[in-house]
């Protein structure tokens, strides 16, 4: 380049950069239907809020399924949040889970005859098999939870 192409550019450079000095941003815009707000660094970050439908507790099964869809399936996860869906899917699919095993628990107690009279002849192994029958019930549904 020449020298006179350089001391151009030099100029142009000193202008510009001159001119961002002396200009001020608006600590916030509105685009496309969004609020964006000025940060320290210089960038417009979006003001975005999630609101959620209801504000239902979660479970032990509805944490399973929350962990599983923000590790595996990042996107569905991410399209309930905006929605307002996520925190109702988890309670349902918690408040299912805990339907499911009861039901499952119950069914099972039935077919393998750990019934009232085990308990009342022994309290003890009454007590053993309603806890392994629980514990394989909620051994699946957890399994199911993570598919």
């Amino acid at each position: 380049m020449k020298r006179e192409e350089l001391q151009d550019m030099r100029q142009m450079e000193e202008v510009s950069t001159g001119d961002l000095e002396e200009q001020v941003l608006p600590e916030v815009i509105e685009e496309n239907g969004l609020i964006y707000h000025l940060a320290e660094n210089g960038c417009y970050y979006p003001d975005l809020t999630f609101e959620q439908e209801t504000d239902y507790p979660i479970g032990k099964y509805g944490l399973i399924r929350a962990e599983y869809m923000w590790e595996h399936k990042a996107h569905e996860y991410r399209m309930m949040l905006q929605d307002g869906t996520w925190n109702r899917y988890l309670h349902e699919v918690d408040e299912e889970c805990h339907r499911g095993v009861e039901l499952a628990v119950k069914r099972i107690m039935e077919k393998e005859s750990v019934d009232e009279r085990l308990k009342a002849e022994n309290p003890m192994e009454w007590v053993r098999r309603v806890n392994g029958i629980r514990m394989r019930v909620e051994e699946e549904v957890e399994r199911r939870l993570l598919q």
